[in-house]
């Protein structure tokens, strides 16, 4: 056990933070939190300067989901800490590793409704993997040890971690603590036969991969488990880029909005495999109605996943790592595969769009194809999110950053800002709606502030679109509070901030622009007009099942 010098609780946080190799925080200062940025003057942690709370933690997040690596934030207490609230549900949501540390009133005024003071640790009790209030400075260095290893460990998530402001100032002997590794659960040797029963059983076996296979690190696993058996696939929003995109039986992305191809075999088949993945409502429609014919193999981290909301034949809790090579065997599935090329064939994308306004999907695809090979696109939500997830495709997981879980307005931004510094040499792309895109344009301010080169892809139709689509579907096409042609010029928005860009509204322009966007040094914001009458197809309406898909077709008839 080493044991150092007395040194100030502030300037222990940050000696634990370099132990753990965290070289960038992102934050915001304020009272509570004073002793800690005090600490961090000169020290060897970057400290990256968000222009809000929730800003700071996005960013976070869009590190770590680039990285792999632990995500780290700083706020003040009372309105600061509650700005971090929405990161932390999405970062629980998506399964995020991320360290939250947040300063507060001293332990003497606790429970006095003292100045910026809030109930952090009640607070953010359903919003995190574990919450921890540091009211002993001894427990300090251990409490924090302790919130690295519950964020990494088995399903990655947000720790919080609340300390008083007299507990940063107070003296302690820093003592590195000795820590027993968290038990992860272990598949035993009648699951994995059971496990390989049911593949040596089945005639139409379809894998439905989830994000959880690039949280375990565990991509290369998996496409060596569908080289040998063949056995064709789907993914979800956080799955997309685990599966190489051309693989011969890959067929995209399923759910509400995913390929009729991936939906129609899903409804097919006989065995489904499960990998990291929690039977999410908008990939399974009526749930009832899920690939009802089928047995289900289901492998998870989480337990608690297993049987939660779809009982499996055969449940594996474990690392994928070594439970998918420890499966894989050759499978007897030619007349699927053939099946299952002819449902690839019949329901390819179709780009040909008539007129001359720019047809998103296929701008997105075409710069899908202009990337360079290290690229890592951070998405908002709305419709430009299905697109980009429907018509983009990907080379790893940590390629493609969207909130998933949670569908957070204003993630893109930040989460493009944190990617490139956890990937300096990466190309970012931001892709967002105009309206998602003004739910944290504060942060234009951190990009011009350190100049990061991220590229700004602004898709705009005037409207919130999503919500427009289904106004339009099942509110009788009632448009109420989705109009956004009070938009602002947002290339002068965007020079405001020493960004250059540029405005396109035609399919001709757009080529010579994304080239445009990619080869500038700097940052770069691309503003797309296009037409507010464009939807994304297909859909699964709510509560319907995932056959009963509308196009664009059936709605115009």
């Amino acid at each position: 056990m080493e044991i150092g010098p007395q040194i100030r609780g502030a300037d222990a946080v940050i000696k634990v933070l370099a132990a753990h190799g965290v070289t960038t925080v992102f934050g915001y200062p304020g009272g509570a939190i004073m002793p800690i940025y005090d600490a961090l003057y000169g020290a060897p942690v970057e400290h990256l300067l968000s222009r809000h709370e929730q800003g700071a933690a996005f960013a976070a997040v869009g590190y770590a989901r680039a990285s792999g690596k632990t995500g780290v934030c700083f706020a003040t207490s009372g309105p600061g800490a509650t700005n971090l609230v929405t990161a932390l549900a999405d970062a629980l949501l998506d399964s995020v590793p991320l360290v939250a540390i947040t300063g507060q009133v001293s332990t003497a005024v606790i429970g006095t409704d003292a100045f910026q003071e809030i109930d952090v640790l009640g607070m953010s009790l359903s919003c995190t993997k574990h919450s921890f209030m540091v009211t002993d400075i001894d427990e300090l260095v251990p409490t924090l040890y302790r919130a690295f290893e519950i964020a990494a460990s088995g399903r990655p998530g947000p720790v919080l971690v609340d300390i008083p402001k007299d507990i940063q100032i107070a003296m302690l002997d820093y003592k590195t603590p000795l820590l027993g590794l968290m038990a992860e659960p272990q598949a035993d040797a009648s699951q994995l036969a059971a496990a390989r029963a049911l593949l040596a059983k089945s005639s139409k076996p379809m894998l439905y991969v989830g994000g959880g296979v690039g949280m375990a690190g565990a991509v290369e696993q998996l496409r060596n488990f569908i080289d040998v058996t063949g056995i064709p696939s789907v993914a979800t929003l956080k799955g997309l880029g685990s599966i190489t995109h051309d693989s011969e039986g890959y067929l995209g992305m399923l759910g509400m909005h995913g390929g009729k191809a991936a939906n129609i075999a899903v409804q097919e088949c006989d065995l489904l495999i499960v990998v990291g993945a929690r039977f999410d409502d908008r990939v399974t429609g009526r749930l009832a109605t899920f690939a009802e014919h089928a047995k289900v193999l289901h492998l998870d981290i989480d337990v608690a996943e297993l049987g939660k909301l779809r009982r499996p034949d055969v449940a594996i809790a474990g690392d994928l790592r070594q439970i998918l090579p420890a499966i894989a065997q050759p499978m007897a599935i030619a007349p699927w595969l053939a099946e299952i090329a002819g449902l690839k064939a019949q329901h390819q994308w179709n780009y040909d769009r008539p007129g001359e306004l720019i047809f998103a999907p296929k701008m997105l695809n075409s710069l899908a194809n202009k990337l360079p090979e290290d690229s890592v696109i951070a998405c908002d939500v709305g419709q430009h999110q299905m697109w980009v997830a429907q018509h983009m495709w990907f080379r790893r997981p940590e390629d493609h950053l969207s909130s998933a879980g949670l569908g957070t307005m204003g993630f893109g931004l930040p989460a493009a800002i944190g990617a490139k510094v956890a990937r300096p040499d990466a190309c970012v792309v931001a892709v967002s709606g105009d309206g998602s895109f003004m739910m944290n344009v504060q942060e234009l301010t951190t990009v011009k502030r350190r100049q990061i080169p991220l590229k700004i892809l602004l898709i705009d139709n005037q409207k919130l679109g999503m919500v427009k689509q289904w106004q339009q579907l099942f509110f009788e096409e009632r448009f109420s509070e989705t109009d956004l042609s009070d938009n602002p010029d947002f290339v002068t928005m965007a020079s405001a901030f020493d960004i250059p860009g540029r405005t396109i509204t035609h399919s001709a322009e757009v080529d010579a622009a994304l080239d445009e966007m990619l080869n500038t040094q700097g940052p770069f914001l691309l503003h797309v007009r296009i037409d507010e009458a464009h939807n994304v197809w297909p859909l699964v309406p709510p509560g319907a099942c995932n056959r009963d898909m509308m196009d664009e077709m059936e709605k115009q008839t």
